[in-house]
């Protein structure tokens, strides 16, 4: 019998991780491991206490995400899965697969941002981090979970890809780099560029693998209300501009050898742009792996920062 519990209760846990979404953690946690890094090379600081709670406040704020995300989208993920076939449609799958209640799913997402508020608190007034610290956690945490929220949805307007863009690029590197010197480094700001719009990249790929899913539920994201055509366009403007964005600030104290470590991300990025520009997208396998090299080229473009300070 407890034997049986024992089984129960580690495939609880299991379900529990698996809508956690684990390796998406690594999205915003190599930013913020950027701005770590970064301190440490330009002012030799580094406090562990600082970092592990504010790593940990990230992730907690992450899995918020998810799981807000997991609530709120259900009703419509339930609804485009009996029409579409679509294994990127995941909130809906996995409530449905893995019988975690939606009580569940709730109350995991307020219980993790409460304890992401808590470790701000702690960070600001017990670790004296600085002023700015509870604002910048509380504008990375407050967006990821109302990102999905009823009414507000921004995923369901233009501003989620934008929104995702700032808390995935600008946010987590300047917050790391901040609790540790009390300041944000200029050349963070051009850094965040590049990484930015790559994720937004990230962002309206993967809406191609969504589109008729997203029509069929009225859910507005940036490539339905444009087009897949339009949309095909927005992406390649964009990785062009990135690509000027990793050129242009090597003056700002931004090691010149970063465009060396770049230009295999660049490489990487106008195969995928010439890969939409005729319409792979509309083959799924295609389209599968290009999502894949496309988050390639975001934690690419991160790790060459890292790679030239270094």
């Amino acid at each position: 019998m407890m034997a049986e519990q024992e089984k129960d209760s580690r495939m609880k846990i299991a379900k529990w991780l698996k809508k956690s979404f684990p390796p998406i953690h690594l999205v915003a946690i190599l930013p913020f491991l950027l701005g770590t890094f970064l301190a440490w090379r330009l002012h030799h600081t580094f406090t562990l206490s600082v970092f592990a709670l504010g790593s940990l406040g990230a992730v907690l704020v992450i899995v918020s995400t998810c799981h807000t995300g997991e609530y709120f989208n259900y009703v419509k993920g339930e609804k485009a899965g009996r029409r579409f076939v679509n294994r990127f449609i995941r909130g809906a799958s996995l409530i449905r697969a893995e019988s975690l209640s939606q009580t569940v799913v709730l109350r995991t997402s307020v219980i993790t941002i409460m304890l992401a508020g808590i470790i701000g608190l702690i960070l600001q007034f017990g670790l004296e981090t600085g002023p700015l610290t509870l604002i910048l956690g509380g504008l990375g945490a407050l967006s990821g979970f109302l990102y999905s929220t009823s009414p507000i949805r921004p995923i369901e307007t233009s501003l989620g890809e934008l929104i995702i863009s700032a808390c995935y690029g600008w946010l987590p590197a300047a917050s790391a780099f901040y609790i540790q010197r009390g300041y944000i480094a200029p050349c963070i700001h051009w850094m965040a560029l590049p990484i930015g719009l790559s994720i937004f990249n990230v962002i309206l790929l993967n809406e191609f693998s969504d589109f008729y899913a997203d029509v069929a539920v009225g859910k507005q994201t940036l490539l339905v209300r444009l087009g897949k055509d339009k949309g095909m366009v927005i992406y390649v403007l964009v990785s062009i501009f990135s690509w000027f964005c990793m050129v242009f600030p090597l003056h700002t104290g931004i090691p010149k050898k970063a465009l060396y470590f770049h230009l295999p991300v660049i490489a990487l990025s106008t195969f995928i742009c010439f890969m939409m520009a005729r319409r792979k997208y509309e083959n799924p396998f295609v389209r599968e792996l290009l999502c894949g090299l496309n988050i390639a080229v975001y934690l690419g473009t991160t790790a060459a920062y890292m790679l030239a300070f270094l």
